[in-house]
């Protein structure tokens, strides 16, 4: 019976493999550091899913 080698996965941000398991705490990333990152990204809107804009409701067209 051979051994099942672990399922890995490329690290979003730097690309480092990653173990996808319980011993791999931050996965799909391969730190917390990665893992800020991908966040900071996206808040910052440098990332995005594709699709069509949305018309503005009345409640955001309003200034505050």
């Amino acid at each position: 019976m051979s051994k099942k080698s672990p399922l890995t996965v490329n690290c979003p941000t730097c690309e480092k493999d990653v173990v996808w398991g319980e011993e791999s705490k931050f996965r799909p990333f391969c730190s917390e550091r990665c893992k800020l990152i991908d966040l900071g990204e996206w808040a910052a809107e440098e990332k995005r899913i594709p699709g069509d804009e949305l018309p503005l409701t009345a409640n955001e067209d309003d200034e505050f």
